[in-house]
């Protein structure tokens, strides 16, 4: 190889995969092109659509934290950055092919399935994850066709975190505040008829260990016509309890305490809906014929681990209380990518700090083989987190590539994956085409008033895309599509 094509170099640039558009694929693809190398990035996403939970998970009435978009698509107009939608590795590109093609291949394909309570009665109709809801009224193609019984007046949803404060959220909240959002307009309709009175939210442990953060809960208090119901008992704690509270470093459980304590405090306004928020109980059981219709909970009482950490103890102590729709939002969980290694326990693909290994509990790496995001370190953290996480996972691959660790792909041109999957047959999306899709999507929305409207199919997205390209649409510089 001569100078000129060495690795890095203009003439041969490092070439990346990056499978999975969401945060921390983007956030990875970022750290790529600041550095002096010349590098080319390819980004793969299952969806015709990028920017994963940005777009799918973020609730409509938070647009501030969808405002993220903006910077990741300066990112994708980098001139040496292309995005293939509608492609699933597995499927339509296997592992092995994507290595072949790549010098370094990442994996950001986040958490794609969640934790089940285990418990009897979860078989029920009327049982869902939470996820599946918020896909559900955020547009997500994998949710469209989903179905919640909204005619059901007693609404349970089980944990502590902001997804459980989000799906509260948009239960309780009004038609006219969802209007002004890019709430998927099936989800829209189904709301406006809802039947819905009160909301319960369930948490195993107490008010100090929640894992929502305080703008999140301060937001319920201004749901209008809504009240927020809190236990004054539950909010009871020893002296011991409160001081290590007060001298914690993380301010997050004092300000919950605090908004939790005001909400105990108001005087009730008679609105139509009630959220209450219930701690130390544990869902044990649901009971119905066909249908959920109660559940039994088990009263909880915390006692320290021996790792500083309060865990939540069986009382003996039950209820039963009536419900007609359960979400269960008890957090995220990975699935296998084919051809790669999977912790089941973890529901990661096993990795030293970004670098994917051979088998769980092993030491051998894969060789140019990287994870960033939830599929790296678990479903936890927040947007931000997952900047963090794509930096320390570049950093090793660019540190693998100094020291010669990378197998360097063997195909090195930069049309081949994109002749491979004309070849088989996939309408590939490239990022152009998503900026017509938006562009169309926003056309929409300003038709009915609101600021989008999405396509939730992704048989809808296709069509779209395929009208709006122009006669032998050229692509980047990949060449003619269609």
């Amino acid at each position: 190889m001569s100078c000129e094509d060495k690795i890095g170099s203009s003439t041969r640039p490092l070439r990346v995969a990056i499978v999975g558009s969401g945060p921390s694929g983007f956030f990875a693809a970022g750290y790529l092109q600041k550095g002096p190398l010349a590098i080319e990035v390819d980004m793969f996403d299952r969806l015709p659509t990028p920017f994963g939970l940005v777009r799918g998970g973020v609730a409509p009435d938070h647009p501030e934290i969808k405002g993220v978009a903006r910077v990741f698509d300066r990112i994708a107009a980098h001139p040496h950055c292309r995005f293939f939608g509608n492609v699933t590795i597995g499927k339509d590109l296997e592992h092995d092919e994507l290595a072949r093609f790549y010098d370094a291949v990442i994996y950001a394909v986040g958490a794609q399935s969640d934790r089940r309570l285990g418990i009897p009665g979860e078989e029920l109709s009327g049982v869902h994850a939470a996820r599946e809801f918020v896909g559900w009224y955020n547009g997500d193609p994998d949710y469209r066709d989903s179905s919640f019984d909204l005619s059901q007046e007693s609404v349970v949803v089980v944990g502590l975190g902001n997804v459980a404060i989000d799906v509260a959220r948009i239960l309780g909240g009004s038609h006219a505040s969802l209007c002004g959002t890019d709430i998927a307009g099936h989800a829209l309709e189904a709301l406006a008829a809802s039947r819905v009175k009160t909301i319960t939210i369930l948490g195993r442990r107490g008010p100090a260990q929640a894992a929502f953060t305080n703008p999140e809960l301060c937001e319920l208090g201004g749901l209008p016509d809504t009240d927020v119901v809190v236990t004054p008992e539950d909010l009871a704690f020893d002296e011991a309890t409160r001081t290590a509270i007060a001298r914690a470093e993380d301010p997050t459980p004092r300000e919950n305490i605090e908004t939790l304590g005001a909400y105990a405090s108001r005087a009730p306004s008679g609105g139509d809906k009630r959220i209450a928020v219930r701690f130390l109980v544990s869902p044990i059981a649901l009971h119905g014929r066909g249908r959920v219709e109660a559940m039994t909970l088990m009263r909880n009482r915390l006692e320290p681990d021996g790792r500083g950490v309060m865990r939540a103890v069986a009382t003996g102590e039950t209820e039963t209380i009536p419900v007609g729709l359960v979400l269960r939002s008890i957090g995220y969980r990975g699935v296998p990518v084919p051809g790669l290694a999977f912790d089941r326990r973890a529901a990661v693909i096993p990795n030293a700090a970004g670098r994917v290994l051979a088998a769980p509990g092993g030491s051998e790496t894969m060789p140019g083989v990287y994870v960033v995001g939830w599929i790296k370190r678990g479903a936890n953290g927040v947007i931000g987190t997952n900047k963090r996480d794509a930096y320390e996972t570049v950093t090793l691959l660019l540190e693998d590539f100094r020291e010669g660790r990378l197998r360097g792909a063997e195909r090195r041109s930069r049309e081949g994956v994109l002749r491979l999957l004309d070849e088989r047959g996939v309408a590939v999306v490239s990022y152009e085409d998503w900026r017509r899709l938006d562009e169309i999507e926003l056309a929409r929305g300003r038709e009915t008033g609101r600021p989008r409207l999405k396509f939730c199919r992704v048989e809808e997205m296709l069509e779209a895309v395929r009208r709006a390209r122009p006669p032998r649409a050229v692509v980047a510089n990949w060449g003619p599509l269609n």
